[in-house]
């Protein structure tokens, strides 16, 4: 297997100078490679700025393996994803920590300022793949709806196993995984710490929502939740919708050995959403 170490390619692991230009080149190495193909991070901070990764690529066996942290430019804020996969199968991303230094953005958002919109830590476009053990992602400057954590958009086959997502709880909306056009995708071995959601499912605790705001939204079906922890949330397992005459659904969810320790609302079905305690929607 061919392996591509970023530092070949000029990056520093000094957290100040960019990365983005040395990721992509090994990037375009390993995806280049008619063989399976490795990536390593090695230890260290790498600061990146926002980067995509495109495929298809020539074989569908990528690793990246991370040993240090790859760092978020400080108070990054954009409308699109900060790191992005699109069109890539057969990728696995193992251990690490991706940093992306949301302190500034949080204390934006908190003083009521007009601030710009998060970013997304990872963004999985079209892809199938695998996030691996002790992978990482803390900091992360991200707003809720449309710019998430780990944004999973039109995947299939995607397994996010051990990962660990932590955000400070006076965070604003901050949610952890966000999954909307995407199938036969797994959660398993995972902590997730945030502001917000910790996964929501939709165009939008664990959330499925928010459903109908628009027309012709698609709907949500075929979930499974089963043993998993709730400590010290607001809200367990929740399903809102919004009261507007649209149509989609919600069926076959299925929660199973679930345990709430501390959580004020371990069950919430609201079918008549509004945020900001308004009025609800005419219907």
């Amino acid at each position: 297997m061919a392996a591509y170490n970023i530092a070949d390619f000029g990056a520093k692991p000094d957290g100040r100078t960019d990365s983005a230009k040395p990721f992509l080149s090994a990037w375009a190495a390993a995806c280049g490679s008619n063989s399976p193909a490795t990536i390593i991070v090695p230890t260290g901070r790498f600061l990146l700025g926002e980067a995509l990764f495109q495929g298809p690529c020539k074989n569908s066996n990528i690793r990246i393996f991370i040993s240090g942290t790859i760092v978020a430019p400080s108070g990054y804020g954009s409308n699109t994803a900060w790191i992005a996969f699109n069109y890539v199968q057969g990728l696995s991303i193992f251990g690490g920590t991706l940093d992306g230094q949301g302190q500034s953005f949080w204390a934006c958002k908190l003083a009521g300022r007009s601030c710009p919109k998060g970013a997304t830590v990872g963004e999985f476009c079209h892809n199938i793949g695998y996030l691996a053990p002790d992978s990482r992602i803390k900091k992360a400057a991200l707003l809720k709806c449309s710019i998430d954590k780990i944004h999973e958009i039109s995947c299939s086959g995607v397994t996010i196993r051990g990962a660990k997502i932590t955000a400070p709880e006076n965070s604003p909306n901050t949610d952890g995984i966000h999954i909307r056009k995407s199938s036969f995708v797994t959660i398993s071995g995972s902590s997730i710490k945030t502001g917000d959601e910790c996964i929501s499912m939709g165009k939008v605790p664990l959330i499925i929502g928010s459903l109908g705001r628009t027309p012709q939204e698609d709907g949500v079906q075929n979930i499974t939740v089963k043993s998993v922890v709730f400590t010290g949330t607001h809200n367990g397992v929740r399903v809102k919708t919004w009261g507007k005459p649209y149509t989609g659904l919600v069926k076959r969810v299925r929660f199973e050995h679930v345990i709430m320790q501390n959580v004020q609302n371990p069950m919430v079905n609201d079918q008549n959403y509004s945020p900001g305690n308004n009025k609800c929607p005419a219907r």
